[in-house]
């Protein structure tokens, strides 16, 4: 699967930019602030109908403009295929392939399988539980259509309940069928949703493994425990019991929402004792695992996509990880660089085709 070209309108800082990229690795330079990652976040789009920085679609049109247009060529088992993606405010996100919209913008997700190692991905390390559980909400999705399709009903269900709970303590009457009904939907989502969470684990952990030491020489063992009350045997009861704090709260606390992942070194959490290396090479080794599994599900090999990752790194895991790149098994490769004279160092000692391009307010050059 390659991406040969891309076309931006009106999208962020990139009035109009048309791109073709290289097969192999493909590397925007510039200032930070240029647009050198606006471009990664439109490749973003196309797979996964979102930004991987802003929440809110209507913060990626050009400031003045009314809409935004990316559209991306892809040579997929041989075959073309485009995929355009278009948002104009107030209006509803469009996907397009081949000239045929989805119905739905989650029916595309998994079309496209990318992975993006980014500058803030420690923070699923130190940050909240619900950074973890999108991350790994997200890489699931992206196997599996119906692990989307469910959670998305489940967070309708959730939402419906929480409100029904709110309702119950401003009226003070409470409509315990209509809460049973919510109860047993949430249950059993949670069950299903949950076992897909385990088994996506127990593939995940001996590759994650095994990128840990390639990339640090490490020889930890780290792990990902994972933390849930939903697999329990008495989950329904253990749902239930919890209906009186419910009340009290006004918010449902069961469920796989709940759920939290902890990311261990020596069966230890690596976010208070594991050193700076250490968490920044498990982060990495997290996003080259999810690229593994993607490519054995698939069948090919996903996007990878590598945002101003030669700032977060020593000089030793750089050479390991372009090593480990360099040796044609993670396909095409897109990623920024703010220093052009260190990137052109490291990349044209590889044994790799690599194209660069000169990014400056917007427009780009290669």
């Amino acid at each position: 699967m390659i991406l040969e070209s891309l076309n931006l309108i009106q999208f962020k800082n990139h009035l109009k930019t048309s791109l073709k990229f290289c097969p192999e690795i493909n590397c925007l330079v510039g200032l930070n602030g240029s647009g050198k990652t606006n471009v990664l976040d439109a490749i973003h789009y196309l797979s996964l109908t979102k930004s991987a920085i802003q929440s809110s679609d209507t913060l990626n049109i050009h400031h003045g403009e009314e809409f935004f247009s990316i559209i991306g060529k892809y040579r997929i088992d041989q075959k073309q295929v485009e995929v355009r993606c278009s948002f104009e405010a107030g209006k509803k996100k469009q996907i397009w392939v081949n000239g045929s919209a989805h119905a739905k913008t989650a029916d595309h997700v998994g079309m496209i399988p990318l992975v993006m190692i980014a500058p803030d991905d420690t923070e699923l390390l130190k940050g909240g539980s619900e950074g973890r559980r999108k991350f790994f909400d997200g890489l699931i999705s992206q196997l599996d259509n119906t692990y989307l399709d469910q959670l998305i009903r489940y967070h309708h269900f959730l939402k419906q309940r929480n409100a029904l709970l709110k309702q119950f303590a401003e009226t003070g009457r409470r409509d315990l069928t209509l809460l049973g009904g919510y109860d047993r939907e949430l249950i059993q989502l949670s069950r299903i949703l949950g076992e897909k969470r385990k088994a996506l684990l127990e593939e995940m952990i001996p590759v994650l493994q095994q990128f840990y030491e390639q990339i640090s020489s490490g020889e930890e063992t780290i792990g990902v425990n994972y933390e849930t009350e939903v697999l329990r045997e008495d989950f329904e009861s253990y749902f239930t019991g919890l209906r009186q704090k419910d009340f009290a709260t006004k918010n449902s606390n069961a469920g796989i929402h709940k759920d939290d992942f902890d990311f261990q070194i020596e069966g230890h959490p690596i976010r208070k004792i594991g050193s700076q290396g250490q968490q920044k090479s498990f982060t990495i080794a997290l996003k080259l695992a999810q690229f593994r599994l993607f490519e054995k599900a698939k069948g090919e090999k996903p996007l990878l996509l590598m945002d101003d990752i030669f700032d977060k790194l020593d000089d030793e895991r750089i050479a390991k990880l372009m090593e480990l790149v360099s040796r044609g098994t993670f396909g095409q490769i897109f990623l920024t660089d703010a220093r052009p004279e260190r990137s052109k160092g490291i990349l044209g000692a590889l044994d790799a085709e690599v194209a660069f391009f000169e990014v400056e307010k917007g427009k780009v050059s290669s």
